[in-house]
């Protein structure tokens, strides 16, 4: 197909449009039909997570895949410069990658500080925060530096987008969250950022 594809090209006058095949949404087990399911939700059951559902989670957004200890999710130069931390009614935890764990951070209901103005996201009984540390990516300040970051959080949040779509959990990926109390809250840096959110919950 690609041959005649090229060969079209050469000889062509100009390029014609190419007519894809419908797509096989049940190709690869269960990636295809994740693509298919794949949808922002904003209602939740207010349930708590199942802790398997929970550890299944947190490894696809970005655990360890490889002994040399690389993770689900790529990063530039495998800076791994991606944290993520979960916010619960009764607390903040950092996901540990290594340890596959959740490390106490903050006793207390921050959920509100990821939710704002948008009051369904704490309805959610867990909000994931993705942060990037600028510190591990060379100068913080760079613009390239801040630009892969941001590109790395965003396979994070694809991660966790789809293995939701996969087993019938509920999210939605969020930029609005007040930023500079969650810096105080996880006890984060000054070089590292949150910038994108999950609810997630079981579907209402």
């Amino acid at each position: 197909m690609i041959g005649c594809i090229a060969g079209f090209a050469v000889y062509a006058q100009e390029l014609q449009e190419i007519k894809l095949n419908e797509p096989n949404r049940t190709r690869g087990s269960v990636v295809m039909k994740a693509f298919a399911d794949r949808q922002s939700v904003r209602e939740y059951d207010t349930k708590a997570l199942s802790l398997q559902d929970l550890s299944d989670l947190l490894w696809a957004a970005n655990g360890v895949n490889r002994p040399d200890g690389r993770r689900t999710a790529p990063t530039a130069s495998n800076r791994q410069e991606i944290d993520v931390y979960a916010i619960f009614a009764e607390g903040a935890y950092f996901y540990d990658a290594q340890a596959h764990s959740l490390k106490p951070v903050a006793k207390g209901d921050y959920r509100g500080l990821v939710a704002m103005s948008q009051e369904f996201a704490k309805t959610a009984p867990v909000s994931l925060v993705i942060v990037m540390n600028l510190e591990k990516m060379g100068d913080p300040a760079a613009e390239q530096t801040k630009l892969m970051a941001s590109v790395d959080a965003g396979i994070v949040c694809q991660n966790i987008n789809l293995f939701c779509a996969a087993v019938g959990l509920s999210t939605v990926p969020r930029a609005t969250m007040d930023r500079a109390e969650l810096q105080k809250v996880l006890k984060l840096s000054a070089t590292q950022m949150p910038i994108m959110n999950n609810p997630v919950g079981y579907k209402k």
